[in-house]
């Protein structure tokens, strides 16, 4: 019996702590639990400036098109499922979308991106590139792409499979695995996994504006970063001081 949306949901704490902290940090808290390739290197956001992207995966799958079956006329049917991607996009989902690198097509465009904020979905993730970037930009969904993609579609890529297994920048992604995106790029976190990922990936952000703080004071690298016990024992009593600010 196919997952609901419900059963991929994020718990609020969990989503808070992802929405502060870098992928990073993610992906190295995730290889000390063995999990080496969690980044979709080569991809970047639309919108650096815009936050954190978190959210559930939802995945398409293309395929290379093939002439006789991907014409401009397909496309327009209410069963093509590009469009029913869009459609049935979950609130609180990144729509991850596998495009083998295709970059002779693109994976969507303004109006998809328009659509799936309405929708309340977090974002749009594709290892191809998306048409009308500047108008995208304009919608405000966080979106991720290799480059840009203008050419329409069908011409190079056919919807197979919706909410799937797929490999996206050659990461594996399950759906419901929770997406993190920030101004670098997307990493993937196992779902059950998560919540112990954005704790760990939480504190250590916050070391490290404890260790910028002691940097910027001239404070050596040695001893400091990568944390040690006594620097663990200072960090601890600047939280209890409220994180002061030291010139």
């Amino acid at each position: 019996m196919p997952s609901t949306s419900h059963d991929h949901q994020i718990n609020k704490s969990t989503k808070e702590k992802f929405k502060h902290v870098a992928t990073s940090n993610i992906a190295n808290c995730l290889l000390r639990r063995g999990f080496k390739n969690v980044l979709m290197l080569g991809i970047s956001p639309l919108d650096a400036n815009l936050p954190n992207m978190v959210g559930f995966a939802f995945t398409l799958r293309f395929m290379p098109a093939r002439e006789d079956i991907d014409t401009m006329a397909n496309y327009g049917l209410s069963s093509n499922l590009h469009r029913r991607a869009i459609e049935e996009c979950p609130s609180g989902a990144v729509l991850v979308i596998d495009s083998h690198g295709c970059l002779e097509a693109s994976s969507a465009g303004d109006l998809m991106a328009a659509r799936l904020k309405s929708l309340g979905a977090a974002g749009l993730v594709t290892d191809g590139g998306f048409r009308d970037t500047p108008a995208m930009k304009r919608v405000g969904l966080a979106a991720y792409q290799r480059a840009a993609a203008p050419p329409a579609t069908p011409i190079a890529l056919h919807p197979v499979e919706l909410n799937v297994p797929i490999g996206c920048a050659g990461v594996a992604i399950y759906p419901g695995d929770v997406i993190v995106g920030d101004g670098e790029t997307v990493a993937v976190i196992p779902k059950h996994l998560a919540d112990e990922i954005a704790e760990e990936a939480y504190e250590i952000e916050q070391y490290e504006k404890f260790a910028e703080i002691e940097i910027s004071r001239g404070r050596s690298l040695f001893g400091l970063f990568p944390a040690t016990e006594e620097s663990k024992e200072e960090y601890k009593k600047w939280l209890a001081l409220g994180k002061p600010v030291r010139a």
